[in-house]
Order: structure tokens, then sequence, then C-alpha cells
């Protein structure tokens, strides 16, 4: 077995700092462990005493009968790294430093956590400031958290990773209530050395373990996180994440309007997107969409059918359903006939949906013979139970009724119970039907089945680009001129313009591209023009001389400073507008496809992709980004609106991308705003951009 096998299935565990009394936290684990039935061997060490639990307790890690797989240090942060050290002496495979005061506490704790390391040498950490970890497969409990105290925790096949160790336990305990069954549980914590990815790449692998759940404060290796999760999506096992800080502001102010559309917590969106993971917007999703995943069936469409026997529960249901894009239709024709011969009367409302089968709750086999009907209609792709106050008193009816019927279909049946009734919830989940006590947890459950079903569309590699010299090119803040030069240079469109010194050069100029013109001041140190006056649109030859001096008297007002070059630009009209950026994070380097102009982020209709380890994007992802827009339709002609040339915007998009990839850490920043999207078959223009690059 490797180390990470070791750690998570023992066959001898040392617990150093071990106490007598089972109340203490430096109790529990041995406590837990015969508490458990852990059927290795268990060594407390503590010098002061001679016998724990009936185990002969030794003085020190020395004194051990054989070479423990694992070591629980439940010693302070000031005394872990002696243990740790002489765990990794004696040969132990990993140590579990449940000990806080390491980097979370500031640099005298990070200090501490590098001589932490530095003691484990080659042996594996778990932690430090973890609560540890509960094999629940192999009734291994490895941890003191006090959520363990309950006798019973049923074992199941969702394995949880979390980054916070108060989670674990509180995961733990809410699947027990619920009767909802785990795998196994990892606190990871301060990650001094095994991550998320270690465990998400170990319960890939795992047979007891059919779907992934992540607690995820921050990712600190994303390419590995990366290579894990798509171990386990080839593996066929969906993972599910609750990312906390979505209320954060995520990157700081940048130049561009990308960064201030695409924060952090967007990046983790884009991430996940492309990893297939789905991402739980609640913590009660972190169980809720696991608990319908687990059950193995598949969702092959929006449309719901809602058995009810109390009307009020099952018009809540489905205005949520409503809410989250799901579809609940009349029952067709001969669904509808089905259903009537079950119940007749004006107590029963049976061709539309919700399907009211007022005495079903208690009668099971009417139950029965509805849910039949309902599974084997080509109307339906899943089915919602209603348990009502009928289902209090006799909970097993319910929950039988509905088990018996899942064979017969592979399509997904939850459960809401409307009363409060938490046996009823435990009693349905236990006998294979998620059940939910929230008409919003149904949607969200059903939500993240559809998201498992998805065809598959991993980014495991980039686009190719060739290579491009830019060596001509300064450092620091381009002018837009020769932005747009730059990105020409990658085979991206730019409108026509023109540099121009003084009036009569923009006069003749603009004689020079006929029609309408559009002119701008032309600095490396104004990013922004529009907000100092320095654009006009619609103008002609006989207008541009005086507005370029009113134009420069204005600028200069503004900023104090009086431009002397100006662009002058082709008007670009008829097309859609659209900003293309990119926007660097410690996650990765993301392409950014918005709304565009000046209310770009007014609007924040956007969307991204983070690049590829290696290359740029595919037309494919760069299509998919497009009807990834609140947008689109525009695109796509809404309403009679001419079709604009998407082909041609995908093809920039990838350009842009490759441009990215090739200049990597020199690129500081880049946008085009706008990029307008013409009619189908006129291509698009970059109209306005923006670089910075490093020396």
């Amino acid at each position: 077995m490797n180390a990470i096998e070791r750690l998570i299935r023992p066959r001898s565990i040392a617990v150093i700092g071990a106490s007598a009394d089972p109340s203490k936290t430096s109790g529990r684990p041995v406590s837990y462990l015969q508490k458990h039935h852990f059927a290795g061997e268990i060594y407390p060490v503590n010098p002061k005493v001679r016998e724990i639990g009936g185990l002969a307790c030794y003085a020190d890690i020395a004194s051990l009968p054989d070479v423990p797989d694992v070591g629980i240090v439940l010693l302070g942060a000031e005394r872990a790294h002696i243990a740790v050290r002489e765990l990794s002496e004696r040969g132990a495979a990993a140590a579990i430093v449940l000990a806080s005061g390491f980097t979370e506490t500031g640099a005298e704790g990070a200090e501490r956590q590098q001589q932490l390391m530095q003691a484990a040498g080659s042996m594996r950490l778990l932690g430090p400031n973890t609560i540890g970890l509960v094999n629940l497969t192999d009734n291994i409990v490895l941890s003191a958290s006090g959520a363990l105290a309950m006798d019973h925790f049923p074992a199941g096949s969702i394995g949880l990773v979390s980054q916070s160790g108060g989670i674990l336990g509180a995961v733990l305990s809410r699947a027990a209530a619920r009767g909802i069954g785990l795998s196994k549980l990892v606190s990871t914590s301060n990650e001094a050395d095994l991550e998320l990815a270690d465990f998400i790449d170990f319960l890939a692998d795992d047979s007891a373990t059919r779907v992934i759940a992540l607690y995820v404060e921050a990712i600190r290796n994303p390419s590995r996180f990366r290579e894990a999760i798509l171990k386990a999506r080839r593996a066929g096992k969906p993972v599910v994440a609750f990312k906390i800080g979505r209320s954060e502001a995520g990157a700081k102010a940048a130049v561009s309007h990308t960064g201030a559309l695409a924060g952090s917590d967007r990046m983790y969106d884009a991430l996940f997107r492309q990893l297939g993971v789905i991402r739980a917007k609640t913590f009660e999703d972190l169980l809720d969409i696991p608990a319908a995943l687990s059950a193995g069936r598949k969702l092959g469409g929006r449309r719901v059918a809602i058995l009810t026997s109390t009307g009020g529960a099952g018009t809540i249901v489905s205005d949520s359903l409503g809410v989250a894009g799901f579809a609940t239709p009349a029952p067709d024709a001969e669904t509808a006939a089905q259903l009537r011969a079950l119940q007749s009367g004006s107590h029963a409302n049976l061709d539309r949906n919700p399907i009211d089968v007022t005495l079903a709750g208690l009668q099971p086999d009417l139950l029965r013979a509805a849910i039949r009907i309902l599974l084997a209609s080509p109307a339906y792709d899943a089915l919602a139970v209603i348990a009502g106050s009928s289902a209090v008193g006799s909970p097993a009816l319910m929950a039988d009724a509905i088990h018996d019927c899942l064979p017969l279909s592979d399509k997904p049946v939850i459960a809401y119970v409307s009363p409060y009734a938490p046996d009823v919830v435990s009693v349905l989940t236990r006998r294979g039907v998620p059940a939910y006590t929230s008409a919003e947890s149904c949607a969200a459950a059903l939500d993240g089945l559809l998201q498992a079903a998805l065809p598959e569309q991993l980014q495991t590699s980039g686009s190719a680009g060739s290579a491009v010299d830019i060596s001509d090119f300064p450092a620091g803040s381009l002018d837009e001129a020769q932005a747009k030069a730059l990105f020409a240079r990658f085979g991206i469109p730019v409108a026509a313009e023109q540099a121009v010194a003084t009036a009569s050069e923009a006069e003749q100029t603009a004689r020079d591209f006929g029609g309408r013109v559009v002119l701008k001041i032309l600095s490396r140190e104004i990013a922004h023009k529009s907000d100092v006056g320095g654009v006009a649109v619609n103008l002609t030859a006989e207008t541009i001389a005086g507005r370029l001096t009113m134009m420069a008297d204005e600028v200069a007002r503004r900023t104090g400073k009086r431009p002397d070059q100006f662009l002058v630009q082709e008007m670009i009209s008829g097309g859609v507008e659209i900003i293309l950026g990119m926007h660097r994070d410690p996650l990765g380097v993301a392409i950014l496809l918005g709304m565009g102009g000046v209310a770009a982020e007014l609007f924040k209709d956007t969307t991204m992709r983070l690049l590829p380890p290696q290359g740029g994007l595919s037309l494919a992802e760069a299509r998919a980004m497009a009807r990834d827009l609140v947008t689109w339709p525009l695109l796509d002609g809404f309403r009679g609106r001419p079709k604009c040339d998407v082909e041609a915007l995908a093809t920039a998009i990838v350009a842009f991308s490759h441009m990215v990839a090739q200049l990597g850490d020199r690129l500081t920043e880049a946008e085009i705003n706008p990029v307008f999207v013409l009619p189908a078959g006129q291509g698009v223009k970059a109209a306005d951009g923006l670089v910075v690059l490093n020396v």
C-alpha cells in the first residue's frame, strides 16, 4: 500500500499524547477507535499513564512494539514537530497533526509549520490544524471531532474532502440524521503536505465511493487539482464542490474592464465548469446534490412529474422547479387515462401536474400504481413524490411503496417531506429515495443530476498557435495603435485607422477614409479615453478639425496634460459590441468574453474559460463561450435582426487566446473593447484595445 492508502486504511495506529479521560479531546481518538471496533493495533503514547481503555500505554514512540502505519499527534504546536520527527524516524507512513497555531496564525506559525515539514521528512502529513479523517467503509475513525460521539453513522458511497475541520463534523452529523451514507471524510486544513488533490485522486480509485464532495476554501495547486478532477471524471464519479468566498470583491481593480469583471470567484466558476465540477450554491447543496447523485440514476431532461396527496406542498415544489428551469407538464392523454382509472371522484386531480392523489398516503397500493404509471410515461424525465402528514405515522409504508417501484425505471425519483419529520426523511433516504425538507433542495438536487448527465466536454489539452515575433513592442502600457498592431499580428482583424498629430492631418485622413469616422486621443498613459473626453464619434472631414481642438482642450483640462497624438478610425456600424479580455489569477489565466462597449461593467454579461496548461482555446470552446452569454440572441438574429458572424468571433477568440498563451508572464493585461461582430460573412473588427507588457 502507498502512504495515503496506509493513512486511510491503517493496520496500526499510534496516538501520541493520548489521555485516559475519554471526555477530553486528547482522550477521544482511542475511545472512538474502540467504540467503532477498529480491527488493527492501537498504541496509546503517554509517559504519565500505563493503560488507556484496557490498552498498554507506551512512554514514547521509540518504545512502540511495532512501526505504526499512522500516528495521531495530539501535542500542542510547540511540541508537535518532535513527535512527527520520531514517527518519521520509526518509518510510519503518515502523521495526523491536530494542533492549531501554524500558518493560519501568521509569520511565527508559518515558521512552526516549516519546522513540522522538515521533521516529517519523507513521511506524509495530514494537517496541521486538522480534525483528522473518518473511514466509514472500514470503521476507522482517526479524529477527535465531538460529532463522532454518536453511536452509528450509515456507511455509503459519498466521499468528502474538506479544507475545514469543523465542516467534517457538520457534514457527518447532518448526513447521519438524514440517513445519507458516506464513505470517507478527510479534513486537509492547512495542507502543509497532503491536499485536496491527493484525496480526490484516492477517492477516484476507491471502489466504495461513487460521488465526491468538496468543501473548498482555496485551491493551492491548480494543476494537480485539475489532474485529480479529470481522473475522477474519467472514473465516472461526479464531483460536487462548495466554494466559500462568493461575496469577495475578487481581483483588485485593474487598468482594464476585465479586471473588474473577472473576480476570483468567477475564476472558480470557470475552472469548475471546464472540469465538469458541479458547484453547490449553498452549504445544504453539498449534501443535497451528492445524495441524489449517489442513487446512480441519470436525468435525461427537464420534465418532472410531481405526485402529491397535499395540494399546497405540490404547488411549492412546482414553483421551485419552475424557477430553476424545470418543466412540470400535465400528463399526456394516455398517462392521464391510466391515472384516472386508479381513483375516481371529485377529490382526485389526475390530469394535471402536480398530480394530486388524495388517498395515496393512506393506500400504498394506490401510490405504487401511480408511481409505476408516471415512471413509464414518456412525458416525464423524473418523479418527485410529496410525503405529506399521512407519512409521519408510518414512514416505512410510503418508503417501501416508492422503493418497490425503483427497479422498474432508471429515472430519478426524489421525495419532498412536507411536515417536519426527520424520521421520514431518514427512512426514505435509506430506502434509496433521496428526501428533502425544502422545495429549493429538490430543485438543486435535480439540477445537479442534470449537470452530471451533460455530455462531457472536458478541457484536457490546448490548441496550438503559430509562433509570432513581438520583439519590437515596448514594455509597459501600449497605446491603442500599438495594441491593435499586436492583435493584428496574431490574426485578429482590426478597424482601419491612422495616427495624426494636427487638425489638418486629421481632416485629410477623414477625407481619405470617406464617410464618417471616430477621433480618439492616442496615449500610453490614459487607458479609459472616454472618461476624460478623449473620444468623439460620427465625425466628418468638415467637422473633425474643430472637434480635435476641442478634444485637446477638454483632455488637458481633465488630466493636466495636452495630448499631442490622435487616432482617426473608420466608424463601424451594424454590429454587436463585445468585450474580449484576459485575466491573471492564482488559479491560472482566463479568457473573458462579454457584452462590450462603455457599459460592459454595468451589464456584466460575461463568461470565462481558463487556458489549459499549454496552448490556447479550441474553436468549440470559443463557440460555446458566445452561446453562454445572456445576450447570445443578439448575435443569433434576435427578433429579425441579421445573424452575426459568430464563426469569425470564435476565430478571433482563439487567436486572442493563442496570443495570451504565447506571451505568458510577459503579458500583464490585454483587452479588446469593443470587438464589433458584424453580420454573417462580414467578419469582426477590433475597434479599441489595451495591452500592458512586462519587461
